[in-house]
């Protein structure tokens, strides 16, 4: 008769034994859920597949499958193609957004994470050596290409007044700073110190800015709106 050859993990080979003294009741299923960290139905699950079908119970029953909702390479490519040339410097949850938002692609947060580690355009935080220099990205080379803009509410004033927000606008080029108070951060404080800078600076070709409400709108579109 053909034995089996089964492989498993060091993980699985811990749960096996766990499960086998619960099954020997040598310990109760209820200590087996925190030496396992799992839930006592997970565990009542797994003990009754092993019982069934002996040690192969506690393998994965995916494992070796293809995943249902694994994407086709040509999608994998053309997401990291755009990330590398557009959200290289963006974290996985960032880049998602950006990648639904403004190129129609929907993918997960944690699928896209995954991509970009194994492409290492993307490091995870603990993964990161200690001490080491942060590298930055490059900053744009002529002024006027990307400017970042911001508004931070301060005591300004240091007590001898309201509180006010300060509406910056830092080219990222040249590190030059363009800044006006407002009373809070609104559309019109938005829009008016954007008029502003462009009156004195022009045009840029681009903005980076955070997901306040302010910019962006989460309502449809109306007729009116996309005339």
């Amino acid at each position: 008769m053909r034995e089996e050859i089964i492989r498993m993990s060091k993980k699985e080979l811990r749960r096996l034994e766990v499960i086998n003294k619960v099954i020997e009741r040598r310990i109760r299923q209820k200590d087996a859920t925190e030496i396992l960290s799992l839930s006592t139905r997970q565990v009542r699950r797994i003990v009754k597949r092993v019982k069934i079908h002996g040690a192969v119970g506690v393998v994965h029953g995916n494992r070796g499958k293809e995943s249902r909702r694994k994407f086709p390479l040509e999608f994998r490519e053309r997401v990291l193609e755009i990330v590398k040339e557009k959200y290289y410097d963006f974290g996985p949850k960032f880049a998602s957004e950006k990648l639904e938002e403004i190129d129609g692609l929907k993918l997960s947060r944690e699928t896209l994470r995954k991509w970009m580690i194994e492409e290492s355009i993307w490091i995870p935080r603990k993964l990161r050596v200690k001490n080491d220099i942060h590298q930055w990205r490059r900053r744009k080379d002529c002024a006027g290409e990307m400017v970042l803009t911001d508004g931070s509410e301060h005591e300004w004033l240091e007590g001898r007044g309201v509180k006010m927000v300060l509406m910056a606008y830092i080219d990222d080029a040249t590190n030059n700073v363009f800044a006006r108070f407002y009373p809070s951060e609104t559309t019109y404080s938005a829009m008016h110190s954007f008029k502003m800078y462009i009156e004195r600076y022009g045009i840029p070709m681009s903005l980076y800015f955070d997901r306040n409400s302010i910019y962006k709108t989460t309502r449809q579109p109306t007729i009116d709106d996309m005339i």
